[in-house]
């Protein structure tokens, strides 16, 4: 659906651009890449990286909401990940609650720890969508208001 203003992002590449950050997540989970490693860095990075650019070239007509919806495809994928690689993540030890929870019965630990993950990733998607849409959306502002105004100080 084209605008006056730019097209919207149809929900597939909503989609097709949270799949980009899912790499890092398998690796991370699994292991294989270390936490401060160049790699880590680059796929925790670019992905978002390449979200902004997306919606600044494709000039989207609402920058912030197609990219808070892909941050909310993101969260949702990282909360699935998160869940299905959770044994291999804690090499299968009993993730346990200390303090006044430890004595409750061990199905709630499971129950508030995996709680817990699944709410952080969908806030976490969420919190980044919102980042990259806030920047596409001062990047296109500035960009359109350059192309707007007349070049000084050359005459005709």
């Amino acid at each position: 659906m084209a605008g006056r203003t730019g097209p919207s992002l149809p929900w597939y590449g909503a989609v097709a651009l949270a799949l980009l950050a899912v790499p890092r997540v398998v690796l991370h989970d699994l292991h294989l890449i270390a936490p401060g490693s160049v790699l880590n860095a680059v796929l925790a990075v670019v992905p978002p990286l390449v979200w902004v650019v997306v919606a600044v070239v494709m000039r989207l007509r609402r920058p912030f909401l197609a990219l808070l919806a892909v941050g909310a495809v993101y969260g949702v994928l990282l909360a699935v990940l998160h869940l299905v690689l959770w044994d291999l993540n804690v090499a299968g030890a009993d993730v346990r609650l200390g303090g006044n929870f430890e004595d409750l019965p061990p199905a709630a630990h499971v129950l508030i720890t995996r709680g817990a993950a699944t709410v952080s990733s969908l806030f976490t998607g969420v919190a980044v969508g919102a980042v990259t849409g806030l920047a596409a959306g001062c990047l296109r502002s500035l960009l359109t208001r350059s192309d707007r105004e007349p070049v000084r100080g050359r005459s005709r």
